[in-house]
């Protein structure tokens, strides 16, 4: 399974808002902290303010926070809202094109391992990303001061 980049930044785009829950976030601190693209990073806000993750607040002292707590946001709902295509193999598609789809057992084992990987993202929350012991290496890591 490949998460993709889209997905990777959601979940560090709620990392960095739960580390510093205290004051309000700005894109292009995110996108500085991480040494990424301001653009991907709007596209990703914009939808995760859609989706209810985070809020966000215009102006000059604008900014973003979580709209509930991390141990709220679980990994897997989020990985299930962010990814585009979770069909890991051709036969997954409703458009399957692969010949041998109807004598091969290689969806049910493919199946089988996305609904495990799914089952294990299911019992994380965002609070379990970030455990209490590493928060003050996140922020000296990210450089949130």
């Amino acid at each position: 399974m490949h998460v993709t980049r889209y997905t990777d930044y959601s979940l560090r785009v709620l990392i960095y808002l739960a580390v510093q829950s205290d004051r309000l976030a700005t894109i292009q601190e995110i996108a500085d902290s991480y040494d990424i693209s301001k653009n991907h990073l709007m596209k990703v806000v914009h939808q995760l303010n859609k989706k209810g993750y985070i809020e966000t607040v215009r102006g000059k002292k604008g900014g973003m926070r979580l709209r509930m707590a991390p141990s709220d946001i679980n990994v897997g709902v989020l990985v299930r809202e962010t990814e585009q295509d979770l069909n890991i193999v051709e036969c997954f598609a409703s458009k399957d094109a692969c010949r041998i789809s109807p004598v091969c057992g290689l969806k049910g084992m493919f199946g089988e391992a996305l609904n495990a990987f799914m089952k294990t993202l299911d019992q994380y929350t965002l609070e379990d990303v970030i455990p209490g012991a590493h928060r003050s290496q996140l922020l000296r890591i990210l450089q949130i001061v």
